[in-house]
C-alpha cells in the first residue's frame, strides 16, 4: 500500500471520506488524467470493501469531479469536458 492508500480504521473521519480525499488529491496532482481504475480495483487498492469505493464515488460526482458512465468507467470529469479544437475552414 502507498501513502495515499492507507486508510485508518481509527480516524474519526469515516473510509469513503478518506478513499474519496485520496482520489481528489491523485485526479488534482494529475495521476488519474482520464479513466480511474474499476470499483473492485480501487477497493483492492486501498483495501477497503467495494461498498465503500461506491460511497466515496458518489462523492466525487458531488464536487463534479468524475463521471461514471454505465457499462464503460468512470472518467475524471475535466478530461471529458473540456473542449476540443474545431477543425478549420480550408
Amino acid at each position: 500500500m502507498n501513502d495515499d492508500t492507507e486508510i485508518s480504521r481509527t480516524s474519526i473521519r469515516h473510509a469513503y471520506q478518506q478513499v474519496a480525499d485520496a482520489i481528489t488529491a491523485r485526479i488534482t496532482s494529475g495521476y488519474y488524467t482520464i479513466k480511474l481504475p474499476s470499483e473492485r480495483a480501487l477497493a483492492e487498492e486501498f483495501g477497503v470493501s467495494y461498498i465503500t469505493i461506491r460511497h466515496a464515488a458518489a462523492i466525487l460526482r458531488e464536487r463534479d469531479l468524475i463521471i461514471s458512465i454505465h457499462g464503460r468507467g468512470t472518467y475524471v470529469a475535466a478530461a471529458l469536458t473540456r473542449t476540443r479544437p474545431q477543425a478549420q475552414a480550408v
